[in-house]
């Protein structure tokens, strides 16, 4: 049996995918970055080679660290990865690829399985996860918390998208003694808005929208992208793998 390795090394998490040559899922693996993704991707062969799935099967790099594999046989961008796998995930070739990623947010059009546009949020960690995680660090709760508390509030907002900004706004709205439910409804609308208003920006392929990244975990955030958008959002429960399968995809043809 044939196999094919992608690594898709994030500047927060490593994702590792190994398909087989008819394309299913064989093997799946997420782990933190942490700060030298030389040392993450050594860690990841170590954990391939124990799994059975050594340096014999082809490998493709992709992501922030896609230079620090050594034994990867290509690297190609995030980009086409993540619309690559997302049309495999999916069974779509058109598609508006939302991924919310720890520290930047990519929306991709795809058109006949394509690439037509995109637009990449890697200035600011707003309308990110890591935005997300500050804020939810401030009111003392986890993502999945913060998310589901969300669910269950309304009637505030947070103006500021800085993250520094919006940090002081939810601790001015702590003092003020608004509900946490509240605050956490802000937080992520503000997260909601802001990846509504970049996915206006980009060329409409007319194609159904999908969430991947870790926050297609967070089941209110594709409930808030749905409302917010006015159309159906699609999520997987390996829609955060979807860069590591568009690179293993890619090595199944080397």
């Amino acid at each position: 049996m044939k196999y094919a390795v992608g690594i898709d090394i994030g500047s927060t998490y490593a994702k590792v995918v190994v398909i087989d040559e008819d394309k299913n899922i064989c093997f799946t693996l997420a782990q933190p970055t942490g700060w030298s993704s030389v040392d993450t991707a050594e860690n990841v062969r170590l954990q391939l080679e124990e799994a059975g799935f050594g340096q014999d099967y082809p490998c493709v790099a992709t992501g922030y660290g896609r230079i620090s594999v050594p034994y990867a046989k290509k690297t190609i961008t995030e980009i086409t990865c993540h619309a690559r796998g997302a049309c495999q995930l999916f069974g779509e070739e058109n598609l508006t690829v939302i991924d919310i990623g720890g520290q930047d947010t990519k929306i991709i059009a795809v058109k006949d399985g394509t690439v037509q546009d995109f637009l990449m949020n890697d200035k600011c960690s707003a309308g990110t996860g890591r935005f997300l995680e500050i804020m939810a660090k401030t009111l003392e709760l986890s993502l999945g918390e913060l998310c589901d508390l969300a669910r269950q509030g309304g009637g505030t907002a947070i103006s500021s998208m800085c993250t520094v900004f919006a940090e002081s706004e939810v601790i001015s709205l702590i003092g003020r003694g608004e509900a946490r439910e509240n605050i956490a409804f802000a937080v992520v609308e503000s997260v909601v808005q802001k990846v509504a208003s970049q996915a206006g920006k980009l060329q409409d392929v007319g194609g159904q929208v999908c969430l991947t990244g870790g926050l297609c975990e967070c089941g209110y955030v594709r409930e808030a992208l749905e409302r917010t958008l006015g159309k159906s959002v699609i999520t997987s429960r390996h829609g955060r793998f979807a860069g590591a399968l568009g690179a293993a995809l890619s090595a199944l043809k080397l």
